[in-house]
């Protein structure tokens, strides 16, 4: 039951920070140009770089904490108002500057491929991405747990593609009303988690022996 609940909360963190629905519109707004045909393979490029990123830094990211002296209870509070900063955005029905600024967007508009950036790379594997990756690595207490997490990374990144993927073949079906509901509930989802992992790092630092 415990690695079910760690399973579902990582699941719907992850899912709610990536959001790849509220990123659908920009991806269309980056590439007026293209064909569906272009669109899919820079969707394709994109969670696939996006899904390695994070699974790299989640296995990378407790050695770096040594390197530069973090411990795990700084970053979990570090990171939980990071994402408290996403989810306050998602609330909105908008991304976070976080996940991608204007100039990013701009610069995108202007690239022939979007795939690595700036779509994969900041607007699905970007700064809060990464941070949960490496917090949910935190929580991962054996082999078993890493494995259901390494899991959920591919399933994810999947889920992302095949939302991209549905979004370019029905563009004229996609109601905006329903994508902003969602992201909403997404930035719910979100919000919840970050104040979890600032409450784990406040009694990891001062109350845990």
């Amino acid at each position: 039951m415990e690695i079910l609940n760690f399973a579902l909360m990582s699941a719907g963190s992850l899912f709610a920070i990536i959001n790849p629905l509220a990123a659908v519109p920009t991806f269309f707004a980056m590439t007026p140009e293209n064909t569906p045909d272009e669109r899919l393979r820079m969707a394709r490029t994109a969670c696939f770089t996006a899904t390695g990123v994070l699974i790299l830094f989640a296995v990378t990211g407790n050695a770096l904490f040594r390197v530069f002296g973090i411990t795990i209870a700084a970053f979990q509070m570090a990171g939980g108002l990071l994402l408290l900063l996403v989810s306050l955005g998602n609330l909105q029905a908008k991304r976070s500057a976080v996940q991608e600024t204007e100039e990013e967007k701009a610069c995108g508009t202007a690239k022939a491929d979007v795939s690595i950036t700036p779509l994969a790379i900041p607007m699905l594997s970007g700064p809060g991405a990464i941070t949960t990756a490496i917090l949910l690595e935190s929580k991962a207490k054996n082999l078993v747990y890493d494995g259901v997490l390494l899991l959920l990374f591919l399933l994810v990144g999947f889920a992302c593609y095949m939302i991209f993927r549905v979004a370019i073949k029905k563009a004229q079906d996609i109601n905006p009303i329903v994508m902003n509901i969602t992201t909403r509930l997404m930035g719910l989802i979100l919000a919840a988690t970050a104040v979890q992992f600032i409450i784990d790092g406040v009694h990891k630092a001062f109350f845990a022996k």
